[in-house]
């Protein structure tokens, strides 16, 4: 529990948009029921399909067309055609009616000059006259019209095929129009600021296991060779440790483990080298694999290891060379779809299936996000001698990203974009950044926050509408940087499938039946993140490293001296309950209420006579605290808790050394040896001491109602062992458990047992840590 409340300013806040999920009734046309967590806003389209026959004004009787679409004082421009009469544009343009002062709009074509362009013809239209259309209807079919001159009389030759309507940002061509909102953008910066959806790579551990070598021909006969083999892919590069046979038959035995993304375009390159002098290696032969050729296998079984030939310049596999002799190496090489690529925090994983879809359970439910608004954004640049701010959000489920529109030069941004995931585990975790655009002047985006929901703590089919605070830690200290309104709501089709998760191994089997080194995953998780950054980073618009790295928590286990005081005041209050239970009992002891001593002294002398009642009383007494508790169980989700991560309560040398670059920027070459020394055991220490706080908050989480489905299940559980209890001898319970913990191994599954699954499911308080 916390010992002081969370100041007003960063607090979380219930609101009450006016949304059509929520139960506010909206006035006018039918609200779309895809677009329910948001709230509706009203656009007026034009689309300018083609113009054909355009008169031209030089001797060859063409022009250079393009189209301004006038309304109001907002102009939207397509691109200019050179010597073309029947020009394409399919270009849609997107009016804000919120900020029209108009009651009709032109459409005006124009002929492009070097000095001045041309008028060639335009099209007016009354705002009263076009009509409205709200999806699923289809889209509204363009018509030709004829152009007119400033007289408004019209031309002999000349036309163009537009469509006019009035809709919401639930029309299909929202995303891809020109916004009257982002006017100041040039016709090449349009794109940047965008909308999209991203999917991320799906990624597959790549296992090499390194056997043995055949027939080495090393340059120097007179020396036993130091042999090591080393696999590249791509960017990433390992090296087997020299045999221990010296010789021209070398052996290992050895796993080397990479990250592979489909589709699989780097080579597989294994280099054979014997180590000549210390700082020199001899390159005894290569051999080059297609990714496509690998086998796959999705379970503990290992797959045929195979001869492969050494060469000095090898071919790719596929392309045949006929060779008398060759040294050869033998390997076992598989994608092992068996496993979960982590690209985030385990505890922060929006995502735990396998990398085979063969392995892929069904989905339990869907997850909607409605990305509404923000208010009080500060200004992150200075553009035109005055602060301002380009605000996108980016939200991360699984593979899939999205990235809202960014809207210019607004501290209060509204979005109004919906988005919908599919769940398959109940006990992950959606991410939410808010950052600004800087790319339209040429820079890095900046974060401005960043927002945490866990699903495992909502309630489903409610719609969760709450001002989410944005806070940072900077330099000067912790920082509130505005506030994000969002609208929540997870459903699930099957209550009990869900259910069901919560016993189900957390990761995929492979995990524990060959499990990976903590060192191993933390260098595995590097490079996926570097993976999914390169390749969202080749998409248009593209999605930056630095907004990837921010969403990812790249850098999180560098040692912080805040964090290391904040987990270990967070085992001291789980510590705090065991320590009142110890008072209580002082208490009982030095009889400081004699009656309730009495009565604690008649329950002590009933249990010792009737043992069988000890296990049911407890399980009842729990029973009862848990059904006691849920009166106050949490009614909104979590958020970032400042004063739980200790960030209004650091000192300028903790920031200063929280903010130091990791190694050191420290003059001194001693300081930064020892500094950087003691930061990555403080590291190690940090993260040990933040797993020891996490398993005794999930033991409080089972009874707070922080997870419902979690409490109701295990009060459901402590009801029915309770009932079991009362009528099982004791004596049975004892042997019956005894003999369970003292099975055989053979009747040990590999995998964790369903207490262990539920216990890891449980929510901590790593949710609200900033």
């Amino acid at each position: 529990m916390q010992k002081f409340p969370v100041p007003e300013e960063f607090a979380l806040k219930q609101t009450a948009p006016k949304i059509a999920g929520s139960g506010v009734i909206i006035g006018g046309d039918k609200v779309v029921s895809a677009y329910d967590l948001v709230e509706q806003m009203e656009y007026f389209y034009v689309r300018v399909v083609r113009a054909k026959e355009l008169p031209g004004k030089d001797v060859t009787g063409t022009c250079d067309p393009y189209v301004e679409v006038k309304l109001g004082n907002y102009k939207g421009v397509t691109k200019h055609f050179e010597k073309k009469s029947n020009p394409e544009w399919n270009l849609v343009f997107a009016f804000s009616q919120e900020q029209l002062q108009a009651s009709h709009v032109e459409v005006v074509v124009k002929d492009k000059d070097v000095v001045l362009d041309d008028f060639i013809g335009k099209v007016s239209f009354d705002l009263v006259d076009i009509p409205r259309r709200v999806p699923p209807d289809s889209p509204l079919a363009p018509q030709w019209y004829k152009l007119e001159d400033k007289k408004g009389e019209k031309l002999k030759k000349g036309e163009i095929m537009l469509a006019l309507w009035k809709g919401t940002q639930a029309d299909e061509v929202f995303s891809d129009a020109w916004h009257s909102d982002a006017a100041a953008v040039g016709s090449e910066g349009v794109s940047k600021i965008r909308g999209k959806v991203y999917l991320s790579p799906r990624l597959w551990y790549l296992r090499v296991n390194v056997i043995q070598c055949q027939d080495l021909l090393p340059s120097d006969k007179s020396r036993p060779p130091e042999v090591c083999v080393k696999v590249v892919l791509g960017n990433q590069a390992l090296k087997t440790k020299v045999s221990s046979v010296k010789s021209v038959n070398p052996s290992w035995n050895e796993d080397l483990v990479f990250v592979a993304a489909e589709p699989f375009e780097d080579p597989l390159v294994i280099t054979v080298e014997d180590r000549v002098v210390p700082n020199k290696d001899e390159i005894l032969g290569r051999c080059v694999m297609l990714l496509n050729t690998v086998s796959r296998r999705l379970d503990h079984k290992p797959v045929p290891a195979k001869w492969h030939n050494l060469e000095k310049h090898p071919l790719v596999e596929g392309q045949k060379k006929e060779a008398k002799f060759s040294s050869k190496i033998h390997l076992r090489i598989s994608l092992d779809g068996g496993y979960h690529v982590l690209d985030e925090s385990t505890y922060y994983s929006s995502d735990y299936r396998p990398s085979s879809k063969l392995l892929w359970k069904s989905s339990i439910g869907l997850l909607e996000l409605g990305i509404i608004s923000a208010t009080g954004l500060s200004l992150m640049k200075s553009k035109d001698g005055r602060g301002t701010t380009d605000a996108y959000c980016v939200a991360k489920y699984g593979p899939k990203w999205v990235r809202t529109r960014t809207i210019i030069d607004s501290v209060s941004p509204k979005w109004n974009e919906q988005y919908t995931w599919e769940v398959f585990d109940p006990c992950t975790v959606i991410t939410l950044g808010v950052f600004d655009n800087g790319h339209l002047q040429g820079g890095a985006d900046t974060s401005i926050g960043k927002v945490r929901i866990r699903l495992s703590t909502l309630e489903t089919d409610r719609v969760y509408t709450h001002s989410y605070p944005l806070i940072a830690l900077k330099p000067s200290g912790v920082k509130k940087m505005g506030e994000v309104q969002l609208a929540v709501r997870f459903s699930c089709t099957s209550y009990l499938n869900m259910l069901q998760k919560y016993i189900h191994p957390l990761l995929p089997k492979m995990h524990y039946v060959h499990p990976l080194s903590v060192i191993q995953l933390d260098v595995l998780r590097y490079q996926a993140i570097q993976i999914v950054s390169a390749r969202l980073g080749r998409a248009e618009p593209p999605l930056k490293k630095e907004a990837i790295e921010y969403m990812l928590d790249v850098g999180s286990h560098i040692w912080s001296v805040r964090k290391a005081k904040a987990n270990f005041v967070r085992i001291m209050n789980v510590m705090s309950g065991v320590v009142a239970v110890a008072k209580w009992f002082d208490q009982i002891c030095q009889w400081k209420n004699p009656l309730t001593t009495i009565l604690i002294h008649i329950l002590f002398v009933i249990l010792i006579l009737y043992p069988e009642l000890i296990f049911p009383t407890l399980f009842l007494y729990l029973f009862f605290i848990g059904i006691w508790n849920y009166r106050w169980k949490p009614r909104h989700p979590p958020h970032m808790d400042i004063r739980l991560s200790h960030a209004d309560a650091i000192g300028p040398d903790e920031l200063d050394e929280e903010f130091d670059t990791f190694p050191t920027s420290k003059s001194s070459d001693i300081v930064r040896m020892r500094y950087d020394r003691l930061r990555s055991i403080g590291g190690r220490i940090q993260t040990v001491i933040g797993d020891l706080a996490m398993q005794g908050e999930r033991f409080q989480s089972l009874l707070s109602w922080r997870d419902p489905r979690a409490s109701a299940l295990f009060v459901a559980f402590c009801l029915s062992a309770a009932s079991v209890l009362y009528i099982t001898p004791f004596q049975i319970v004892i042997l019956l458990t005894g003999l369970y913990v003292l099975r055989h191994p053979k009747l040990r599954s590999k995998v964790p047992p369903p207490s262990t699954n539920f216990f890891k499911r449980l929510p901590a308080r790593s949710d609200l840590m900033l």
